[in-house]
């Protein structure tokens, strides 16, 4: 079972990297993001209304999602310059993240009120054009890559399953189906392992459950929160998952909001970077 490494320091923990021997994630619907330093210590800045989610900028600096566009900062406790607003429906918030192998940006949304198919999943180009990639979208959720990096995963929550698509020069093509995800729990965040494995975080579900390169579950962490929002692999040589849990509709428990970690047995893949 995974282990605590923080207090329940957010309310809804989320979006973790592991970059430059720091973990990093975002406490969302309080709009902070956090740091924790290899001495234990943790430092928390305030970017907005909402932290979805972030990556680091190839160039230096950070490359945000915060409630309705993107945003850039020079680091972790500088001011956020916003790029614009990419709707005006206040009923609307982005969710969750990451970067395609080609340095580009992406971040889906959703409803507050979860309605079906409210949401959509945006690309933003190392220009700061964006372009909406993925429409009819009800809660998206994780994305990220195979380890040579011909394959993108995808969550859109309610439908239970984590997607698969070949990525090239066309983007993103081919959608199907890469593993049905069974209760308890549904599916989340999510990380690829150096073995090309997917482990997924479950919320509602006490866990995070890795499928192989084939779609077929052959592991299982447990963790004592019932609320488990996303997971990354880092510290020395990337053999920690480390995994962010919420306290939003958790069942009572002290240690709901924290960070936790385990040691899988299997190495992660470096953070893929925003070139622009």
């Amino acid at each position: 079972m995974a282990e605590a490494v923080t207090e329940a320091l957010a309310w809804h923990g989320e979006g973790p990297v592991w970059w430059e021997d720091h973990l990093v994630w975002v406490d969302m619907l309080a709009g902070d993001v956090l740091s924790l330093a290899p001495s234990g210590q943790v430092t928390r800045a305030h970017v907005g209304s909402v932290a979805a989610a972030l990556r680091p900028r190839r160039s230096g600096g950070w490359v945000l999602a915060t409630e309705r566009g993107f945003a850039l900062a020079e680091d972790l406790t500088g001011p956020v310059t916003a790029l614009g607003p990419l709707w005006i429906d206040e009923g609307i918030r982005m969710n969750d993240g990451g970067c395609d192998p080609d340095g580009r940006f992406y971040c889906g949304s959703m409803a507050y009120d979860t309605r079906t198919g409210a949401g959509a999943l945006f690309r933003l180009d190392t220009d700061h054009s964006v372009e909406r990639v993925l429409a009819d979208v009800t809660i998206s959720n994780g994305f990220a890559f195979s380890p040579d990096g011909t394959t993108a995963y995808y969550v859109d929550t309610p439908t239970r399953r984590i997607d698969a698509f070949d990525y090239g020069p066309g983007g993103l093509t081919g959608r199907r189906v890469f593993a049905q995800v069974e209760p308890p729990g549904e599916p989340d965040g999510l990380t690829v392992d150096a073995e090309g494995g997917v482990w997924v975080a479950l919320w509602g579900g006490s866990a995070v459950r890795r499928y192989d390169p084939d779609g077929v579950l052959d592991a299982v962490v447990e963790l004592p929160v019932t609320q488990v929002t996303a997971c990354t692999f880092g510290g020395p040589g990337l053999t920690r998952l480390y995994v962010t849990t919420s306290q939003q509709d958790a069942a009572p428990d002290h240690r709901a909001g924290a960070v936790f970690a385990v040691d899988p047995g299997v190495a992660g893949l470096p953070a893929l970077t925003f070139a622009g």
